[in-house]
């Protein structure tokens, strides 16, 4: 399941969790039925027994849905509005393999609705309350665009800050003056692909074969950690460049520096699982390396 990260919202004083995740919002109805009541699983019940209610839910589900079980939907269709009709959340999602709807336990638990539906309550419970609601998420969402174009800039900026004394000094110390433009352009390639190898253990080229969908390049999705140390890379290969050690033994070289300086960042869990990449990575290089060896015989 997909890393969820809970935000806040509040509407007339009422304070309403939001979850994302994928790039979705879920939001509490739980929170939202309690403006209505203090008896919040009552209010979403009877609000998935109503016909329109089932009918919404299931053309949310098919448009969204490649899984939803739309025969099992149809029985629920039927019966919606009969005195007898009861429909859970839970129910709901077990029987239509529905993703629109989510209901957690626990503490913090609660039925989460994907933003469309979750508005969709909002405005049966009140529409009044309703604007208030969007108000507020229009609010976050604005929040959260401003916080996201200064990260971006920021890794932006990252990327930059070296990048100049690093190919001064490939241009200084690599590239003889017969070289054609053709064979320049390569050398700048291969060396900015060895820091790709020794931070991400891949290339630029392996990185877009194991991401065809992704935009960008493998140093555009990179987090502010990896840029971080990319830049101290780049100002560390400038100065083995000019030792004139061989690209192998700064690779490796790098390549330590790199898991070392990511395990000092590191302060969660994506974090300390590229490390567990990078130092898998350091022992092929090592084992390349020793194969390279001449034997004692």
């Amino acid at each position: 399941m997909p890393k969820q990260v809970k935000s806040t919202i509040k509407a007339k004083g009422l304070e309403i969790s939001v979850l994302t995740a994928a790039q979705s919002d879920y939001i509490s109805i739980t929170d939202i039925a309690r403006y209505k009541s203090d008896d919040p699983t009552a209010v979403i019940q009877n609000w998935m027994r109503n016909r329109e209610t089932i009918e919404f839910l299931g053309l949310w589900e098919e448009l969204n849905n490649p899984s939803f079980k739309h025969l099992d939907f149809e029985g629920f269709r039927i019966e919606a509005g009969r005195n007898a009709f009861t429909l859970s959340p839970k129910r709901w999602i077990e029987s239509t393999n529905a993703i629109g709807i989510q209901s957690k336990s626990g503490r913090y638990g609660g039925t989460f609705a994907h933003v469309d539906i979750a508005m969709e309550f909002a405005s049966w419970i009140s529409p009044e309350f309703k604007l208030y609601i969007i108000k507020d998420y229009q609010r976050l969402k604005t929040d959260e665009g401003h916080r996201l174009a200064l990260e971006w800039n920021a890794k932006r900026q990252l990327a930059k800050v070296n990048y100049r004394i690093h190919t001064d000094a490939i241009k200084e110390h690599l590239i003889p003056s017969s070289l054609t433009s053709k064979q320049i352009n390569y050398t700048y390639a291969n060396e900015a692909d060895m820091l790709n190898v020794a931070l991400f253990g891949m290339t630029a080229k392996e990185w877009r074969e194991k991401n065809p969908e992704a935009t960008g390049n493998i140093r555009d999705s990179a987090t502010i950690y990896q840029l971080i140390v990319l830049v101290n890379l780049e100002s560390m290969n400038a100065e083995l460049i000019k030792q004139q050690l061989p690209q192998k033994d700064r690779l490796q070289y790098l390549n330590k520096m790199a898991i070392e300086q990511m395990k000092s960042l590191a302060d969660n869990t994506a974090v300390q699982r590229l490390n567990a990449e990078l130092s898998a990575n350091h022992l092929l290089l090592q084992g390349a390396n020793e194969e390279e060896k001449p034997s004692d015989g």
